[in-house]
């Protein structure tokens, strides 16, 4: 394992664009501690995902934690929230899978995480996954009414850190060599 020379990196796109796979690789690769940002976002719940978190206790719990490690990756969105933590980071790495691809992506997610018992009509949790696949599949043609590609771009235009995009069905080795290469060159 050889370190990168960057120390703190966010991994942001939407969701199922693999932003929690390819930290959890440069943690692995890398010597970095990997956080996600759906752990500060919402509390611990069964079913997961359900209930947010308020947005000073988000920021707290994440500073404490991005604090506590000199060298992070950090997966997930913080757009409308996490705007207090953009001059830590020293790299930001957008990802963007084609619609089709990450639809089912997101939908072969959902099944492995959940089952298909779980997901059917009048399971415990079909109406959370009817409520968010639709949510999910307008990344791409939503406005500012969600997290959408519209949002995350005005966003990262206004970063002043370098910004890495990482478009297309990549590998996670083609995504990992990409960001190495990035870090080299600068």
């Amino acid at each position: 394992m050889s370190a990168l020379s960057i120390d703190r990196i966010h991994i942001t796109g939407a969701s199922g664009s693999g932003q929690s796979t390819l930290g959890a690789a440069l943690a692995e690769r890398f010597g970095y501690h990997h956080l996600d940002a759906d752990d500060y976002y919402w509390i611990p719940t069964e079913p997961r995902f359900t209930t947010p978190r308020e947005v000073e206790e988000r920021r707290r719990l994440l500073g404490a934690d991005l604090n506590a490690h000199p060298r992070w990756v950090l997966s997930g969105s913080l757009v409308s929230w996490g705007d207090p933590f953009i001059p830590r980071f020293e790299l930001v790495v957008f990802l963007y899978l084609p619609h089709d691809i990450r639809v089912v992506r997101l939908r072969e997610r959902e099944l492995a995480r959940c089952g298909a018992k779980a997901l059917a009509p009048g399971a415990r949790l079909h109406q959370h996954y009817v409520e968010f696949m639709p949510w999910a599949e307008k990344y791409d043609t939503a406005g500012d009414e969600q997290r959408s590609l519209q949002v995350h771009n005005r966003w990262l235009a206004a970063l002043r850190c370098p910004v890495v995009r990482l478009e297309g069905d990549l590998t996670i080795e083609e995504r990992l060599a990409r960001i190495e290469d990035f870090i080299a060159r600068r």
